[in-house]
């Protein structure tokens, strides 16, 4: 199945279509679940999906959910063939993206972390573009801006200005000049905020605009498939970096930087379950742009067929008794 998705084809996109149907098989007979547990505590995206999402129609949740994720891993996969991170140019990456979305049970719901994914992949995508950029204070500014935006909308997403300061200082030389566009772009979005709620005697508020951290467990109680689900994870994560770190010497500086971006995303979204506990194993989800860009190489790189099937059934069978644990409760 894995070398339907190596060639660069439109009919991928049908394909990718199939393939998320199939990874959440269950959603047929239960509806896609709209998470708003910590509606009040982790950012607007939350607010927006309690009042104008969770009360619409099971159909509607449906395609929803598909449409989010197969735009993003299309989106994903897009950016990375035009910034030639890989040997070839193929649809392995957005196949990674769909199916990881469906390893662990709590990624199967419409969530704030889902949505903030499309802005995560934003950020990346405007980050890339830092090196010999001609405008870079423009970009910076803008940057920041979506930045700020992101962590105002999902709070666990604040460990991503590590991410932002480290490309700024990887990719350009120093000029104090562009880190304070930067940090400018990201406080503008905090600075209207408070202003309004000034003007409206609304200041105390604030707190609930503060992303709040708190280190502990993401989960009290794992289970067997829990554990499966990480262990296939980390497999796939750490051949993947495998297989990177082979090709990665042979490409030219400026994707070298961009995976360099990468892998600090990588390495700084991870730990998020464990930093903001509010958002459980759920906001993990987050992580999954990193790691799934990295975890495609395991699929992609390999000259023979046998590590790439073996790791895809791996995960179908995995995707099988999720989807049946699913349709058990």
């Amino acid at each position: 199945m894995v070398f339907l998705f190596r060639d660069k084809s439109i009919i991928n996109v049908f394909l990718l279509l199939l393939l998320s149907i199939a990874v959440h098989a269950h959603f047929i007979v239960t509806a896609p679940v709209v998470d708003t547990g910590s509606a009040s505590g982790d950012g607007l995206i939350s607010l927006v999906l309690k009042h104008y999402v969770a009360g619409i129609s099971p159909a509607l949740l449906f395609l929803l959910y598909h449409a989010l994720v197969l735009v993003q891993a299309i989106r994903l996969n897009v950016a990375l063939n035009e910034l030639r991170m890989y040997p070839v140019n193929t649809y392995i990456p957005a196949m990674t993206y769909v199916m990881f979305t469906g390893v662990l049970t709590a990624w199967c719901d419409i969530s704030a972390a889902l949505v903030s994914n499309s802005l995560i992949i934003w950020i990346f995508l405007k980050l890339s573009r830092l090196y010999n950029h001609p405008n870079p204070k423009t970009l910076l500014f803008n940057t920041g801006l979506i930045s700020g935006l992101t962590i105002i909308c999902y709070h666990p997403t604040a460990i991503l200005i590590g991410v932002v300061l480290f490309a700024l200082a990887v990719v350009r030389p120093f000029r104090l000049a562009e880190w304070l566009v930067l940090l400018m772009g990201a406080l503008l979005p905090y600075y209207f905020v408070f202003a309004y709620l000034y003007l409206n005697n609304r200041l105390p508020e604030y707190q609930s605009l503060m992303p709040d951290l708190f280190l502990g467990l993401p989960v009290q109680q794992a289970d067997t498939v829990l554990w499966i689900s990480v262990g296939l994870l980390g497999l796939l994560l750490l051949l993947g970096l495998y297989f990177w770190q082979i090709h990665v010497g042979r490409m030219v500086i400026q994707i070298r930087k961009n995976w360099g971006v990468m892998m600090v995303m990588l390495l700084t979204l991870l730990p998020v379950p464990f930093l903001f506990q509010q958002g459980g194993i759920g906001s993990g989800l987050i992580s999954l742009v990193p790691l799934s860009v990295f975890s495609a190489n395991a699929f992609t790189n390999p000259r023979r067929m046998v590590i790439p099937n073996l790791l895809f059934w791996m995960l179908v069978i995995l995707l099988i008794v999720n989807n049946l644990h699913f349709l058990k409760n």
